[in-house]
């Protein structure tokens, strides 16, 4: 567990892995840099299952994220199976244990997209379209596919075996990746078995209680998606405009066979929303809004090149990101 900043949620989360009912595990903290006292929070547990170190300064090439991870891994030593994890992350007694059954049904890697907080108006209006709109950039049923490329992964629930991680090189094959748990998935991908799906044993405890941090957290590897192509921004901003936009304009202020056509586009928007809102336990009501929704994300796709081309790069745990580093 790779840990910046986190003193307001790492007890919650070290205490559920902590809880696992998986039979023989331990659990390793990389403190990476806290200046919060995430490390002596973690230290104040006193579990002797659980190690907890400071982590090293961060070689040129490396994002943050990703040395901390490599520090942990090689601290567990020759564990067949290694649990990556965030720290704002609060599992159930019998994730681990789950994960594990997954993984020997004869992958390399098993992920989950945990279940994110939904509390804050900006929270339920924006927080289940970035799940939405990951899920079309990376079908499951795809990932999933060993017939098909498609890889992704949600970096906050990653289990993989050493085997794999050896077989592509180790975790420095992805050393400077911002978008990492693609980045590992693709790696691993290409000489095994993934699996992606949805968890029902852990969630996110960290907030975005305003839209403005929704915005950050997109940007943060919006352009990045792009590989940091104007070109690619320009086809991508017309090509989600003309699937989220066109028809909801037409079916306002249209008329005729337009009105009608626009009315069934932004029909079938919604009803492929309702998925989504079920699962965040939310209202139908708030399918409609899709595309003002879509019309955020864009902006801020286009806010995350204008940073990238600008040099301001964005700020995200107190560190900042700037072209392809982190």
């Amino acid at each position: 567990m790779p840990a910046r900043d986190e003193a307001a949620g790492i007890g919650a989360a070290l205490r559920s892995l902590l809880a696992q009912d998986y039979p023989d595990f331990r659990v390793i903290l990389v403190d990476d840099g806290s200046t919060d006292g995430t490390g002596d929070i973690a230290r104040g547990i006193g579990d002797a299952r659980l190690t907890v170190l400071t982590g090293r300064p961060r070689p040129a090439g490396w994002s943050g994220k990703l040395w901390a991870v490599a520090q942990g891994i090689a601290a567990a030593g020759d564990a067949e199976l290694i649990f990556l994890t965030d720290a704002d992350i609060v599992h159930e007694r019998g994730h681990l244990s789950a994960l594990a059954a997954k993984i020997d049904t004869g992958c390399d890697m098993v992920s989950e997209m945990v279940a994110l907080s939904c509390e804050s108006l900006a929270e339920r209006a924006l927080v289940p379209a970035f799940v939405y709109f990951f899920q079309l950039l990376y079908p499951f049923a795809w990932v999933n596919d060993p017939l098909r490329a498609t890889a992704a992964a949600a970096g906050g629930t990653v289990l993989i075996r050493r085997r794999a991680l050896e077989r592509i090189g180790g975790i420095q094959a992805v050393a400077g990746a911002l978008i990492d748990d693609v980045a590992l998935a693709a790696a691993v991908k290409k000489g095994g078995r993934i699996w992606l799906g949805h968890s029902l044993l852990a969630r996110s405890v960290r907030p975005y209680p305003h839209a403005i941090d929704i915005w950050r957290m997109v940007a943060r590897t919006a352009y990045v998606q792009l590989r940091f192509s104007p070109l690619l921004l320009i086809a991508t901003t017309l090509g989600m405009a003309l699937v989220w936009l066109v028809g909801p304009l037409a079916a306002i202020f249209a008329h005729g066979a337009a009105r009608w056509l626009g009315l069934a586009v932004w029909a079938a928007q919604i009803v492929s929303y309702l998925p989504t809102l079920r699962r965040f336990g939310l209202s139908p009501l708030w399918a409609p809004a899709l595309p003002l929704v879509a019309l955020f994300y864009m902006a801020a796709t286009i806010g995350s090149a204008i940073d990238h081309h600008s040099g301001r790069g964005v700020v995200w745990r107190n560190r900042a990101y700037a072209g392809g580093g982190a």
